[in-house]
């Protein structure tokens, strides 16, 4: 059977994949508003435990695994030798297998050569989920990405490079009140610099255990509530510049779900967001209640 350790995190997206857990933790580990893995140290499993969850895999769902996800926090870290080598049995497994995705984050881009992603991607690694989290260098300072915007661009230019697919997230509210607009501004500058194939949006929301939850409780980080989080919703999607990106707004943390394909529906979302900005207070945003605040 497969063996999950701790609280298994996943992309919406990926509801209906297998999930195998090539590596535990994230290698990174450092951003102030993550929580996910703070509680268990990075390490890659061996290969032969992941042999015998594919091969139960296999005996239990044998065709319709049609996708992959290689959790946890980011197993593109992992060595190159190691992801062809789990990648080759899980075809040998699965032959309908259409996809393999995984967490990447900026530091395991840096550490992945183009052609190993190229040769990686052959095997079926297609689709790497990468937060981008903001475009604006401050805001990523205090959020202790570990990389400035123009690096955020230079190594997701590496997996385009590599034939990989992107799907990226931004957080909104990741720059409190004060930098809300130019958060928003500089993220549409570096999604439209990104050109990803997949954009999300998320409120980020302060989690117990993380620098983040501390800052808000002495005062240094003040949340955005939904009207204003709307407004910068609005300022992001008006200056997107894109030319195929599938843009989702529907994860359970957004006060107002939003979904379409950029730049078709840009107008479209623009005006459920105006429409909303109009009725204030009054807009039908979710409770919060519902999505958990």
């Amino acid at each position: 059977m497969i063996r999950y350790e701790g609280t298994l995190y996943r992309p919406p997206s990926e509801a209906r994949s297998l999930i195998l857990q090539a590596t535990i933790g994230c290698s990174y580990n450092e951003c102030t508003f993550c929580g996910m893995y703070r509680d268990k140290r990075f390490r890659v499993r061996p290969l032969a435990e992941l042999e015998a969850e594919i091969e139960w895999a296999r005996e239990q769902f044998g065709p319709e695994v049609r996708k992959v996800f290689l959790a946890a926090g980011d197993a593109l870290v992992a060595k190159a030798s190691f992801l062809a080598a789990l990648l080759e049995r899980l075809r040998a497994a699965f032959p309908n297998l259409r996809r393999v995705s995984c967490y990447a984050s900026p530091q395991s881009l840096q550490v992945r050569s183009v052609e190993e992603m190229r040769a990686l991607g052959a095997l079926g690694l297609s689709l790497y989920y990468l937060g981008i989290e903001s475009g604006h260098d401050e805001v990523l300072t205090r959020l202790a990405k570990g990389v400035d915007a123009a690096e955020m661009v230079r190594v997701a230019g590496k997996a385009h490079a590599g034939g990989v697919a992107l799907s990226t997230m931004i957080l909104l509210g990741a720059g409190g009140p004060a930098l809300s607009l130019a958060h928003a501004r500089a993220s549409a500058r570096v999604v439209n610099a990104i050109q990803p194939r997949f954009l999300s949006t998320l409120i980020m929301t302060p989690v117990p255990d993380t620098p983040l939850f501390e800052e808000e409780r002495r005062g240094e980080y003040e949340r955005v509530g939904d009207l204003l989080a709307t407004r910068e919703l609005r300022e992001l999607v008006a200056g997107l510049e894109l030319t195929g990106t599938i843009f989702r707004s529907n994860h359970a943390s957004n006060a107002l779900p939003l979904e379409g394909t950029l730049p078709r529906d840009k107008p479209r979302l623009l005006a459920t967001l105006d429409d909303a900005l109009a009725h204030g207070n009054d807009a039908p945003f979710v409770p919060g209640w519902r999505r958990g605040l």
